[in-house]
């Protein structure tokens, strides 16, 4: 007859716990069941917030799935991925989707609205953008009624910078030129009082700040630089400029732009952005050079400055150890026992010390006694 015994067992799940009996035998070990599957992970959402075409914030801070970009927004996942890691700033065009990323804002813009990606994109920067965007479109809807009630074509509101996306656009070059040049303000006021500082006298603490303002001036630049480049980009290329109409695109009835067609106002719009970031890089690079050539000039300076105290030190060193081999030679040759004691030598060794002998003698120190005294001691034995 065989035994079985009976062992509970505590097992962990989850959500629950529960405790099992396991009937095992005595020669066999006991057997564990196994977990359950974790629960599956909530897809990935971003952080946006939704302007629609009248000028309305109608979508404050939702989750949008990134398969929900990519359906309704046209997008691709490499897009996605430059949306959630790039830092580099870049204008993309999609069949009905331009995909902004200039400075610290990253905008989707479709023919009727526009999408601001919270989490990529800084308060200041989404902040400025409503303001502009729905500013200008209130302005538009404004002089659009104006023209209705009088009843006549303005041909100035039926040019494609009316459009939803050409005011998005420059709301957009709008913002980032605001705060680019709030930065560089912000560089620009402290770098010129330390510089004038700088000019009277060299101070190390003022030479540190001035270190930390080069390196904030000399990112600003950069990034400058890196908005401004994208924006040419999309000036350099016709096909760039045409794929900016996404309203004519929409349209059935109209023809999608081309590059044979009139890109004026697309390219009237995006060179004056070009002029003012210009504007900026060549201030912000100006102001590196400076505070380049002040730290050059400030650390030759201190190199000469230091030159000087290392040839000083190097002087008083000389000067101590000639001092010392001399007070040492000195004192070797008189504490130096020797049947020769000719006074005239001291006067070849160490003349110093052979004119205070002489003044000794002449005042009748008890020192010169006692070297006359052994100088006699000396002389009688062989006087006798």
């Amino acid at each position: 007859m065989r035994l079985i015994r009976h062992s509970y067992r505590i097992c962990f799940t989850a959500h629950q716990l529960t405790v099992r009996s396991i009937s095992t035998k005595a020669s066999v070990p006991p057997t564990f069941e196994s977990a359950p599957s974790a629960i599956p992970s909530q897809p990935k959402r971003l952080r946006c917030t939704e302007v629609d075409e009248n000028g309305d914030v109608t979508v404050r801070y939702i989750s949008a799935k990134k398969t929900e970009l990519t359906t309704s927004y046209g997008l691709v996942p490499r897009d996605i991925r430059k949306i959630e890691l790039s830092t580099l700033s870049h204008i993309g065009t999609r069949p009905s989707t331009v995909l902004i990323h200039l400075f610290h804002l990253k905008v989707l813009v479709q023919r009727d609205r526009a999408l601001i990606f919270d989490d990529a994109t800084s308060p200041t920067s989404r902040e400025a953008f409503l303001r502009d965007i729905g500013e200008a479109i209130k302005q538009r809807n404004a002089a659009l009624a104006e023209v209705a009630c009088e009843r006549k074509e303005d041909e100035t509101y039926a040019q494609p910078q009316a459009t939803f996306e050409f005011l998005a656009l420059e709301a957009v070059l709008s913002s980032v030129v605001t705060e680019l040049e709030g930065e560089l303000a912000a560089v620009r006021l402290p770098a010129d009082r330390v510089l004038a500082s700088l000019e009277d006298d060299v101070d190390r603490r003022v030479l540190l700040n001035l270190f930390g303002l080069s390196g904030r001036a000399t990112w600003i630049a950069a990034q400058a630089e890196l908005v401004l480049g994208a924006v040419e980009d999309v000036l350099d290329w016709d096909d760039s400029l045409a794929a900016l109409y996404l309203t004519e695109k929409a349209d059935p009835n109209a023809l999608a732009k081309t590059v044979d067609d009139d890109l004026t106002a697309a390219e009237s719009l995006l060179g004056s952005y070009y002029n003012a970031l210009n504007e900026i890089v060549q201030e912000a690079q100006s102001l590196v050079s400076s505070i380049r050539n002040t730290q050059e000039s400030a650390s030759a300076i201190l190199d000469a400055n230091r030159n000087s105290l290392m040839l000083l030190d190097l002087k008083y060193r000389m000067g101590t150890l000639g001092l010392a081999l001399q007070l040492g030679v000195s004192g070797r040759m008189r504490n130096l026992g020797s049947s020769s004691r000719d006074r005239y030598m001291l006067r070849i060794v160490c003349p110093a010390q052979a004119d205070e002998s002489e003044d000794g003698r002449a005042s009748g120190s008890p020192i010169t006694c006692l070297w006359e005294m052994e100088q006699d001691d000396e002389m009688r034995p062989g006087q006798m």
